[in-house]
């Protein structure tokens, strides 16, 4: 699905194409047509040296291995791709399940199984569901244990607009991104790479070519910018997931801004470092903990003013959002205390907080 909606018109739409095709210039050659291609056209050794060269590519290696553990999944509202995880789970995203409690699951050999819904985490956008009958070359597949490098090569396994077994080709492009999440909140340590991604391609897996998940493929924004859940955040909710149907994600209860030269100037900082609170949730974690600052009029310009502006968590300076948002979701639960390094009034120092957990949905991205 891909951050669409997939639709069934789609597919007849391609499978009309292809029919059009066929009747307008793809009949079969008659057999004398036949016999005299067969004679005019030997096959040459730099041909079959080709094609050996070309079942060597590393992309062509990984397919190969990668495919059987991939999943087309199909809901009554439409389809996108899953994953084995291990022996009885697979791995896709939460918006191509969306709430259907079963779906339909098709492996690569032609199987089809019933699925269910094990759990889903619109924070994170993944889903598990349990397969019923798992053919035996289907293995789990693995993760990486690191994060990707940028220009590391990657493709892309899935199933677009109902086209099964499609592979595409490109690179990492960008790490810890943050990208939109169903319930409003941000999913953050995202991958995004120029691998072509396609309404059907949710939820397949973005893979190195050893042949390990760096990402669960998530959502297209463009052309050529295409992004994935990481393997880091995906091997922390899955387990979860399969143990309680759901995953409790930590939550601050602020609302944060980056500090720009802009807000630097007018809070008297010594340089555009940091992130600045700007409202404090009521009732939240960091009520009573974090001070808010206010909006002033600067130079004609609304602008925070005062509050504390965040330097580190746990003593992991902070340079972006993009680190806070990273150091929550894969470093602390709900319940854990983590100490928070402020500027307050001029002054550093270091308060504690302990975490709560994340409301369902936020009127706010940056809670």
């Amino acid at each position: 699905m891909s951050g669409q909606e997939f639709s069934r018109r789609d597919v007849l739409g391609v499978g009309g194409l292809g029919l059009v095709a066929a009747l307008a210039g793809c009949s079969a050659p008659s057999a004398d047509a036949a016999a005299q291609s067969t004679e005019s056209s030997p096959t040459s050794t730099s041909d079959a040296v080709s094609t050996a060269t070309a079942s060597q590519s590393p992309y062509t290696r990984v397919y190969r291995e990668t495919i059987p553990s991939v999943v087309l999944v199909r809901t009554e509202r439409g389809q996108g791709t899953g994953f084995q995880y291990d022996r009885t789970h697979v791995i896709t995203n939460a918006h191509v399940v969306g709430d259907a409690q079963t779906v339909r699951l098709r492996y690569h050999d032609g199987t089809w199984s019933t699925g269910t819904v094990q759990g889903t985490d619109v924070h994170s956008d993944l889903a598990v569901v349990e397969s019923d009958a798992v053919p035996d070359d289907a293995r789990p597949l693995s993760f990486v244990a690191d994060s990707p490098v940028i220009g590391q090569r990657v493709a892309a396994i899935g199933n677009p607009y109902g086209l099964s077994g499609t592979v595409t080709s490109g690179i990492v492009s960008g790490t810890d991104r943050l990208i939109p999440s169903p319930a409003g909140y941000r999913i953050p340590d995202a991958i995004q790479t120029d691998a072509a991604v396609n309404p059907g391609n949710s939820g397949g897996p973005l893979m190195a070519l050893d042949g390990s998940v760096v990402g669960v493929v998530n959502s297209k924004r463009g052309d050529d910018i295409a992004f994935g859940i990481s393997a880091a955040l995906t091997r922390r909710v899955a387990p979860e997931l399969i143990r309680n149907g759901e995953y409790e994600h930590a939550y601050m209860g602020v609302s944060l801004e980056t500090v720009t030269p802009r807000v630097a100037q007018a809070n008297d900082l010594a340089r555009p470092s940091g992130l600045l609170v700007v409202r404090v949730v009521d009732d939240g974690p960091a009520q009573g903990v974090l001070t808010p600052s206010t909006i002033e009029v600067v130079d004609g310009v609304q602008t925070p003013v005062g509050g504390d502006v965040i330097t580190a968590i746990d003593e992991t300076p902070l340079q972006s959002f993009e680190d806070l948002a990273s150091h929550l979701a894969l470093r602390t639960r709900p319940g854990d205390t983590i100490s928070v390094t402020v500027l307050r009034d001029g002054t550093r120092q270091t308060v504690e907080l302990t975490l709560g957990t994340r409301p369902r949905r936020s009127a706010s991205p940056l809670d």
